[in-house]
């Protein structure tokens, strides 16, 4: 575990100025449970949500969306308001980074044929899967934020 963090650890990473991205936060409600839809990284294989570069002339969240449609064959309805932020890698090296804001998508459609699907793997879990299967803990903090928000208010008696 230190290993891993001092090998993403730099002293001259930053952000790259005005850098920012836009992802999804695909998801489901099946029986009452939210399943959360993860797809792999094409350059190292984690466990990932969808996220790109905001196109221009869209909107960050219409942005997040095309992104889950060419990176997991998804659509739906997608927020306006991101569910939170996290900070990505944004070169092979780690040396510059980029904050990604992401949006929840309520799954409505799943293509069987999409463009990467021979680049990716997707998979559908429920929270504490998709915990053990997120290596960034922040992709975690958000699916737990919008699973609690999903879920409303506990009533306690």
């Amino acid at each position: 575990m230190l290993r891993e963090f001092l090998s993403n650890w730099s002293p001259r990473v930053a952000t790259t100025p005005g850098m920012r991205q836009s992802g999804a936060l695909p998801y489901s409600v099946i029986d009452g449970r939210v399943v959360f839809l993860l797809i792999t990284s094409r350059r190292t294989g984690r466990w990932i949500f969808p996220k790109g570069d905001i196109e221009p002339g869209m909107t960050p969240w219409e942005s997040a969306a095309v992104e889950a449609m060419e990176e997991a064959g998804v659509s739906g309805e997608i927020a306006v308001e991101p569910i939170g932020s996290y900070r990505s890698s944004a070169s092979v090296d780690g040396s510059s980074l980029v904050d990604v804001d992401l949006y929840p998508l309520k799954v409505v459609s799943q293509l069987d044929v999409w463009k990467e699907m021979d680049q990716r793997l997707r998979h559908w879990a429920v929270l504490p899967e998709a915990r053990r299967l997120l290596n960034d803990t922040a992709l975690s903090r958000l699916a737990v934020k919008l699973q609690g928000q999903l879920r409303g208010p506990r009533k306690t008696r």
